[in-house]
C-alpha cells in the first residue's frame, strides 16, 4: 500500500497506470524526488483522496470506515477528467486506428467499425449523464439545497461496467478479423490500446462503484441528520403563536400517536371514524412538517401535550 511519504516516482516506477491517475487529479510531471504528500500539497490536490483512489485502482485496497477523509470536490475533478480522458482522447484515438486498420471495403470491417461506434455512444450517454445529474445532485447535497428527490442509489442502481462493451469489440477482431502483414501490425497496436481501455474503464467504474457512490451516501446520512437537528431546534425554540396552528382535535390525535395507538384506537377512544383520523395526521404532517411517530414525540414532549415521564423512549 502506498503512502504519504513514499516517494511519488517511485510509486510511478511501480506502475506506469498511474500516470493516468496524475492526469485525471490534476498532477503535472516534474515533482522530481518530492513525496506524495508534497506533490499533492503543491499542485492543490487531496492527499488523502488521491491514496485512496489510486491504492484501490492498484492494490485494491481501500478503507470504508474512512469515508468522512475523502474530498468529494477532489474525486469529482477525478472522475470528470477521466471522462474527458475518455470521450476527448482514447475513444476517438482508437476509432481512428481502427478505421486506418480495417479496410474500408470489407463488410465485416464496416460492421466492426458500427459497433465500436454504438459502444462509444453508449459510453458517451453514460458519462454525460454523471455531468449532468449526478455531479451537480452532488453539489447540492454539499451546499444543502438538494430537493430530496434523487438520491445516489438511484444512480447506484443503474450503475454498470462501461468496460464490457470493449472485451466483446476485440474477441470480434481476434477470431474473426483476417489482415495482411501491414494491416495486421496496425491491428494489432490497436488491440492493445483497446486493452488498455478496457482495463482503465473497469479501474474507472470501480472507484466509482466503491469509492464514490458511498461517500455520497454517507454525505446523504449526513445531511439527512443535519436536516433533523435543524427540525428538532424549530421546535424547541419556537412560540406559541409560530404560526402552527394544530387544532384541538388534532392536539388529541398526535397525544393518541405519542402513545402509541393506532387509528381505529384513536377513533375509538374520540369517536370519530378512521378516515377522519387519517385526515387529522395529515393535516398534521403538512402543518408541522412531520412525518414521523418520533418526530410527534418530540413536538408534543417540547408543546408540553404529553409528560415525557409517560413516554415510552
Amino acid at each position: 500500500m502506498y503512502e504519504a511519504d513514499d516517494k511519488m516516482i517511485l510509486l510511478i516506477r511501480d506502475n506506469y497506470d498511474l500516470l493516468q491517475s496524475l492526469g485525471r487529479f490534476g498532477i503535472n510531471l516534474g515533482f522530481g524526488e518530492k513525496t506524495v504528500k508534497e506533490v499533492c500539497e503543491d499542485q492543490n490536490v487531496d492527499c488523502y483522496t488521491f491514496l485512496s483512489v489510486v491504492n484501490y485502482a492498484i492494490n485494491g485496497y481501500y478503507e470504508t470506515r474512512d469515508l468522512d477523509k475523502l474530498s468529494v470536490p477532489t474525486l469529482i475533478h477525478y472522475l470528470t477528467a477521466s471522462h474527458e480522458y475518455f470521450l476527448n482522447f482514447a475513444f476517438p484515438t482508437i476509432r481512428k486506428q481502427l478505421s486506418e486498420a480495417l479496410d474500408a471495403k470489407d463488410n465485416l470491417a464496416r460492421l466492426i467499425l458500427k459497433v465500436f461506434d454504438e459502444y462509444s455512444h453508449d459510453i458517451h450517454n453514460h458519462m454525460r449523464y454523471e455531468e449532468k445529474t449526478v455531479f451537480p445532485y452532488v453539489k447540492k447535497l454539499q451546499e444543502g439545497t438538494a430537493d430530496g428527490a434523487y438520491d445516489i442509489d438511484t444512480f447506484s442502481k443503474h450503475h454498470g461496467q462501461t468496460d464490457v462493451k470493449l472485451r466483446e469489440l476485440k474477441d470480434i477482431i481476434v477470431k474473426y478479423l483476417p489482415t495482411d502483414m501491414f494491416k495486421n501490425n496496425q491491428l494489432t497496436a490497436t488491440l492493445y490500446n483497446i486493452y488498455n481501455c478496457e482495463k482503465w474503464l473497469g479501474q474507472h467504474a470501480d472507484v466509482e462503484e466503491n469509492i464514490f457512490i458511498p461517500a455520497i451516501r454517507r454525505l446523504e446520512q449526513q445531511t439527512k441528520q443535519s436536516d433533523v437537528t435543524v427540525k428538532i431546534s424549530h421546535m424547541i425554540n419556537k412560540t406559541p403563536n409560530s404560526g402552527e396552528v394544530i387544532s384541538d382535535r388534532e392536539r388529541d390525535v398526535i397525544i393518541g400517536v405519542v402513545q402509541g395507538m393506532t387509528n381505529k384506537e384513536i377513533a375509538d377512544q374520540l369517536c370519530i371514524s378512521v378516515n377522519t383520523v387519517i385526515t387529522h395526521r395529515r393535516n398534521i404532517a403538512r402543518k408541522l412538517q412531520i412525518h414521523s411517530p418520533a418526530g410527534l414525540t418530540i413536538y408534543a414532549i417540547v408543546n408540553n401535550l404529553v409528560d415525557i415521564s409517560s413516554v415510552k423512549l
